[in-house]
């Protein structure tokens, strides 16, 4: 039995890749209890409120303060079964449909269900709320499924028909401009079942990267980012480019490297350059035996900004690339454009970035699952940790008001000279 998910069983049990937001687990399965809430959680995937592409379900395996039990107590065939034919014929009662999958798996020799219901085309979604045949709107927040109230409906309301730039359809295009060795290489590296599927085409109708259109089948943007050699040939600018000031700004001798290719290549390809950049010191003590270490500037701070800045970009009508400029005492880099509305300078200044709707729902996914991009909210974190661990004065965030860029400012360690 080939599994229909995108991402490594093992991983989405232990969180690898996918956050614990984005699943719900149920011990076992039974219509009048389980049923009830798993519409409502399927209707709030659906949702996706905060543009994280919707999440998954997995029947027949507990959890206890945030963390899977394992082995799994499973499902018997008969339940099985019972749940997977409950889940189709019951999601009708959803308005408008709601698109899934359920791929039933083995995990140390139990079986479960797992329900996948990624980001909606059609949102918002009522689900039946058991209060006298009454309709209501469900989404996420945090690991919870809520019923959307006050300001939150109408910030759902108001996300509808909207759906996230990478997710649309890019008609003018055909899957043969997809590579498919490029999506079996994603699929190796995420470990995922999907890689044992013989047909390409199955494969991304499975990974919901093409669609419908006109009756005939066309790549969403996400694929031609992705899995394409050149996603430039769709959208300019989807690339970085790496200066390198030697002496200073205003400096006439620079260098220039451009990195090219699917967005995980290019990202992989500019860290790895990088690094030649970030020297090792050490600095002995006449009174210790063990010595201080530093590092021109933090590998874990320069790959987290390198990620933020090509997922959180925009790709829609914007030629400019993302810019890494290197100067003797700090690199910048720049995406276009600014942050989404909901987000100051203050809240990237006192890390604590608020839960706001993502501008790619899919590029996040995707790059969380080849492990390339953190957990939401905690990769601001991650970037100052790496700086005061390093001995680095802080990261130094900066945009304008019309929100046209945004810039995060690596400074150099202090004891450090180009």
């Amino acid at each position: 039995m080939i599994s229909s998910l995108p991402i490594n069983i093992n991983d989405l049990l232990l969180f690898h890749g996918v956050e614990s937001a984005r699943t719900e687990f149920k011990q076992s399965w039974d219509e009048k209890t389980t049923g009830v809430q798993i519409l409502k959680t399927i209707c709030a995937f659906a949702n996706d409120f905060y543009n994280v592409n919707g999440g998954y379900i997995i029947i027949g395996v507990a959890e206890t303060e945030g963390a899977t039990i394992l082995p799994p107590l499973g499902l018997s065939m008969e339940e099985l079964n019972i749940a997977q034919k409950w889940i189709r014929g019951n999601c009708k009662r959803l308005e408008p449909k709601v698109q899934l999958r359920l791929s039933p798996e083995v995990v140390d020799g139990q079986h479960i269900l797992v329900v996948w219901i990624p980001g909606s085309d059609a949102r918002p979604h009522q689900a039946p709320s058991g209060k006298n045949q009454q309709r209501a709107y469900y989404i996420r927040e945090g690991s919870e499924t809520i019923e959307a109230k006050g300001q939150f409906l109408t910030e759902l309301l108001n996300l509808c028909a909207k759906i996230p730039f990478d997710d649309r359809r890019a008609s003018q295009f055909t899957l043969n401009d997809l590579r498919s060795i490029l999506v079996r290489e994603f699929l190796s590296e995420v470990d995922s079942g999907l890689l044992e599927e013989k047909n390409d085409y199955k494969i991304y109708r499975h990974l919901w990267i093409t669609a419908k259109t006109n009756g005939h089948e066309v790549p969403k943007n996400v694929a031609l980012l992705f899995f394409t050699d050149d996603p430039e040939i769709a959208f300019r600018g989807a690339r970085i480019e790496v200066v390198y000031f030697p002496e200073d700004s205003s400096g006439n001798l620079l260098q220039e490297w451009i990195f090219k290719g699917p967005l995980p290549k290019q990202i992989k390809d500019c860290i790895n350059h990088l690094e030649h950049f970030s020297t090792t010191f050490i600095q002995k003590q006449d009174d210790h035996y063990k010595a201080n270490r530093w590092v021109t500037f933090p590998l874990p701070a320069l790959k987290e900004s390198i990620v933020n800045a090509v997922y959180h970009r925009s790709y829609e009508g914007v030629l400019e690339p993302t810019k890494v400029y290197i100067y003797p005492d700090r690199i910048e880099i720049t995406s276009y454009p600014g942050p989404v509305p909901g987000l100051t300078k203050n809240h990237f200044e006192h890390q604590k970035v608020p839960a706001v709707p993502a501008r790619n729902r899919r590029i996040g996914e995707m790059l969380k699952e080849l492990k390339l991009a953190e957990a939401r909210g905690t990769g601001i974190h991650k970037i100052y940790k790496a700086m005061l661990t390093n001995g680095s004065p802080p990261p130094h965030y900066d945009f304008d008001e019309e929100r046209t860029y945004f810039t995060v400012i690596l400074p150099a360690h202090p004891a450090i000279t180009f």
